[in-house]
């Protein structure tokens, strides 16, 4: 089967520095990790080195469904560059770039088999869009 790859965007108003912290510490992670409001990430492992693992639990707020979201990070480059296998194999690679005070974020994703282009790309641009809006307003 052939492999899609999926892109999103966005360019938050901070610091890559501020931006890099945001993303990758886990009493972030928890604030803004999710596509929608009834869903959270309650608990996340985050060990943001080369070889390192990360485990992002999450599920709806009433209990009914969750999953864990896990990974090997592949390559590092703090405040540019990261490059994660999931645990099923999809790669995932995520760049930030400095614009002035603001920080262009793009992520490139390998599609899963259970939901089509269209849906992944909205939940992880939702995702996306939800960090962008926790950032700007602390």
């Amino acid at each position: 089967m052939e492999k899609i790859s999926i892109n999103i965007e966005t360019l938050v108003g901070a610091s890559v520095d501020e931006v890099w912290d945001y993303w990758t510490l886990p009493e972030h992670i928890v604030q803004w990790n999710t596509a929608i409001d009834t869903w959270h990430s309650p608990r996340v492992e985050n060990d943001v080195t080369e070889g390192g693992k990360f485990n992002i639990r999450m599920e709806a707020k009433d209990g009914s469904f969750g999953f864990d979201f896990c990974g090997t990070y592949d390559i590092v480059v703090p405040n540019e560059y990261l490059e994660y296998t999931l645990e099923d194999g999809r790669k995932v690679k995520v760049i930030f770039t400095e614009l002035g005070p603001n920080t262009h974020i793009e992520q490139e994703f390998e599609a899963e088999s259970e939901n089509s282009p269209e849906v992944q790309q909205e939940g992880w641009q939702a995702i996306l869009d939800n960090f962008k809006k926790y950032v700007e307003n602390l």
